[in-house]
This record gives C-alpha cells, structure tokens and sequence, in this order.
C-alpha cells in the first residue's frame, strides 16, 4: 500500500506536469461515469490532457471509458471534467482510484460532482430514471482513507454526518422542479463488479435499504469527502435488479439507456454548476 510520502511526491509530479500544460484554475471538479463521456458537450474547452500523459494517473482499462481531463467552462464556472474513471475491478487499489480526486484538490477543486451508471433495487424506479444520491453503502472491501493517514489533507476519523452537502441537495430538487425532470433520490450501494448481481443479492441490497447498486464511486467520495470538498452525485438507473422479475442485462443495453438519459443529466449537472 503506498503511504502518504509516496502518494504526496507523486502529486507533486502530477500536479507540476498538469500545470506547465494547462494553465488554468479550476473550481469545480466532475466525474463522469459509463457511457455519460458525452456530458462535457457545453463545456467550453480550454485544454485536455490524456491519462497517460499525467505522472503516475491511472490508465482507464473499461471500454466506454475515454480517459482524459478535460478543463474549461460549464456555464460560466471553472471546471475539470475526468470524462472516464477507474475501478476496483480493473486491479487498482483504493488509493489509486481516489488519486485523481487528490489531484483536483490541488489544483483548486472545491465541489465535486460525481455520476455513474447503476443497476435499480428500488421498485418505484425506471430504466432511465435519474437518481441523486443521498447516501451510500460500501460493500466494497475497503477504502481508500485505509493505510497511514497525512492530518493536512484530513482528519484520521472522517466523519460521514453529510457526505452529500444538503445545500446542494436542495439546488438540485429546485433545478429538477424547473425542469419538469423526474428526479430520484436514494441510497447508493457499491459492490466490487465486474459481475452484476444475483437475484439474492439483489434481495438483500433492497432489504438493507439500498434504492441502486453500482461498482464505483463511494471510493472517490470518500477521498473528497476527508479532503473537505463539497459532493453532488447522480446515478443513471441502467437497468433494474428486481429479484422476482429478472431478465439478462448487457454492456450494450446499459450503454444505450446511460446515452438516452444523458441528455437529462446533461441540463441538470449544468444548471447546478451554474448556481455552485
């Protein structure tokens, strides 16, 4: 596991090479999850960096995932869009997934909004529905505030009273309302993937109060969270995981559901950037 001496030299790296590149501020941080790349559309670009290209970033290995920063402005604020993410199924550890998060608090994030692509537990949901979360589960085994910790980007005992910040939240159902856009609000659980669930597990997620389950995420908010950045977080419900009523789900049907309700998210994640 790398400590935090290794992990602070190696954002160094990454940061000096970010900003000799690309000279540019950025406020609000987004991750995009599968199949929603196509939500940078209304940025308006200023520079781009592959992952690749980035000291000790990690590479996407998920097909729908492009692997880029991507920075400029989305309705007048300063962004940096990570238009692809990484996965505790791809073999990286926790610390990994969480190190681009570390980056873009060192080059000036202080709100992250996060989106991802989940299967839906609770009845009441749609294929296509958006779904803000409003807290989370971690079946995941681990996180990536495990290990040593470093008192300057944290506290050793995070707190996890308001991993969503209410205020946000709150513009969000206001947003919504104006839109005329359904929007869900629920219990996120993250599960470590590839492999969706079984109707049992399904049961049981549904039974611990879980509304959707995903393979992301919760690792990237709670390196956000311990680091005192303000959270928003969406799910596209791709597919429904009702234990009674089941029938195969693919990559390719999951993809075309995230690509028709990404114009929704689309207008939603604008507007609340527009009011952050």
């Amino acid at each position: 596991m790398q400590n935090w001496t290794e992990i602070n030299q190696k954002l160094k790296d990454a940061i000096t090479y970010i900003k000799k590149t690309v000279a540019f501020e950025p406020e609000i941080g987004i991750i995009l999850g599968t199949g929603l790349g196509s939500l940078v559309d209304g940025m308006e670009l200023v520079g781009k960096i592959e992952y690749d290209d980035i000291p000790h970033f990690p590479t996407s290995t998920v097909e729908s995932h492009h692997g880029r920063l991507l920075f400029g402005h989305l309705r007048g604020k300063p962004v940096v869009c990570m238009q692809g993410r990484f996965h505790y199924y791809e073999g990286y550890s926790f610390r990994q997934i969480a190190f681009p998060v570390r980056v873009m608090k060192q080059l000036g994030v202080r709100s992250l909004i996060v989106s991802n692509a989940a299967g839906g537990l609770n009845p009441k949901y749609k294929e296509g529905d958006i779904m803000m979360i409003t807290d989370h589960i971690n079946f995941l085994p681990g996180n990536p505030l495990i290990g040593d910790n470093d008192d300057n980007w944290g506290p050793r005992f995070t707190d996890c009273h308001e991993v969503y910040n209410r205020e946000y939240i709150q513009t969000a159902r206001a947003v919504a309302l104006e839109q005329k856009l359904r929007l869900q609000e629920g219990i996120y659980i993250a599960v470590t993937g590839p492999n969706l669930e079984t109707a049992a597990e399904y049961r049981m997620f549904r039974t611990l109060g879980g509304d959707a389950v995903g393979m992301s995420t919760i690792p990237e908010v709670m390196a956000a969270h311990h680091q005192g950045n303000k959270i928003l977080a969406f799910s596209i419900i791709t597919d429904m995981g009702l234990p009674d009523n089941m029938h195969p789900c693919s990559i390719e049907s999951v993809l075309k559901v995230a690509a028709e309700a990404e114009p929704k998210l689309r207008a939603l994640i604008a507007a609340c950037v527009e009011r952050m």
